[in-house]
């Protein structure tokens, strides 16, 4: 940026004091308070590097999701954490882990997707069952009206799920608050139960990571090239998740085909879980602490709820198929396709095989509560 064009910036005043005890100006350009982004990833690193210290699963993901958003919270809405996480950067990373995920593929992986079709009909019934459940839960024991409910207990959507209930005339910020808070918990969740259960530090330096830690600088500037272009054709193609599956597909097309044969640096994954983690916690910032005590506990218990169907179905269907009980656990769990993906990726596991059942989870989802909604 020119000088001219900053003096033009701070003529127009859209430039604003930070925060009083830290001396410092905010900037705006564009509807991005870069103040605000350094704050937050200063709040966010610090989680971070105190997890990766104590040796927390997923440690930037984690530390960084928690401590911002205790920040957050405490903020109400008020100074640097009351601005809005950027969009287009949360955007970027997540096309860049889709990347990272097509990375890991191989020919050989291709050949047996097709043995899934048994664990993706797991996937239908687990939908069906934990919608159903989770809809009986949220209206006795949460007091919601009928609408609400319904879209609260859905196991995945996000997005879906709030513009389904701007649509039918549910509790719009209740069904908000309540889906971040099923992501978050979940994402903390998990890989501390994989710690209990493995005794491994998912996603940690003391845990498995990606190879390639030593990745040349041609493979970093690939794997940031192919997320650029995998967001548009996901935006084209009108896939779902598509800024993470649009990267992901056009990844593994160029690994399989021989065009590139890239692996993104282990850091890399590391600022990732950072930015998904920060842009998380900053989602509570001015939210009501009454509507998060409400939407916490009745999340904790569909998450309990969801998770134990989930590991049921996934048991069962490592018996029948003698498929990675590891993978089919993660595949179950109703978190973000990100998020998830993320974890498996940290595990060594096959991350497109989680992102696929994920994908079909939010898709299932979707089309039964259009189903349900209209005749609701």
């Amino acid at each position: 940026m020119t000088l001219p064009a900053i003096g033009l910036i701070v003529a127009q005043g859209r430039v604003r004091l930070m925060q009083s005890q830290l001396n410092l100006m905010d900037k705006t350009w564009n509807g991005l308070n870069f103040s605000a982004i350094a704050l937050q990833f200063l709040v966010g690193a610090i989680g971070g590097g105190l997890a990766w210290l104590v040796g927390f699963p997923m440690p930037f993901l984690v530390g960084g999701l928690v401590a911002t958003s205790i920040v957050s919270i405490r903020s109400q809405g008020r100074g640097l954490f009351g601005q809005k996480f950027p969009q287009p950067l949360r955007r970027f990373f997540t096309a860049t882990i889709g990347v990272m995920i097509g990375q890991s593929f191989t020919p050989d992986l291709l050949d047996g997707i097709s043995a899934y079709w048994l664990t993706l009909t797991g996937v239908a019934c687990f939908v069906l069952v934990a919608q159903t459940t989770g809809f009986a839960l949220f209206r006795i024991v949460g007091g919601y009206d009928r609408r609400t409910a319904f879209f609260a207990a859905m196991p995945g959507g996000l997005i879906e799920a709030i513009t389904f209930a701007e649509q039918f005339g549910a509790d719009v910020q209740a069904i908000t608050v309540q889906h971040f808070a099923r992501v978050i918990l979940v994402v903390v969740t998990v890989p501390f139960l994989f710690l209990l259960w493995t005794g491994v530090t998912v996603g940690s330096a003391s845990g498995v990571s990606l190879d390639g830690g030593t990745s040349a600088l041609p493979d970093l500037v690939w794997t940031i090239a192919i997320a650029a272009v995998g967001i548009v054709l996901g935006r084209i193609l009108r896939l779902p998740a598509g800024i993470l599956i649009g990267p992901m597909l056009l990844s593994a097309a160029l690994q399989a085909s021989g065009v590139i044969h890239a692996e993104g640096p282990t850091w890399l994954l590391y600022l990732a879980q950072l930015v998904v983690g920060v842009g998380l916690g900053t989602t509570f910032s001015g939210i009501s602490r009454s509507l998060l005590v409400r939407a916490f506990a009745m999340c904790a218990l569909s998450v309990v709820m969801f998770l134990s169907i989930g590991a049921c179905f996934a048991h069962g269907l490592h018996v029948l198929t003698g498929f990675d009980l590891p993978s089919l656990l993660i595949s179950f769990a109703p978190g973000g396709v990100t998020e998830m993906s993320l974890i498996a990726l940290s595990l060594n596991l096959s991350p497109l095989i989680v992102a696929l059942h994920h994908v079909f989870r939010i898709i299932t989802t979707v089309v039964l509560a259009t189903v349900v909604a209209r005749r609701m």
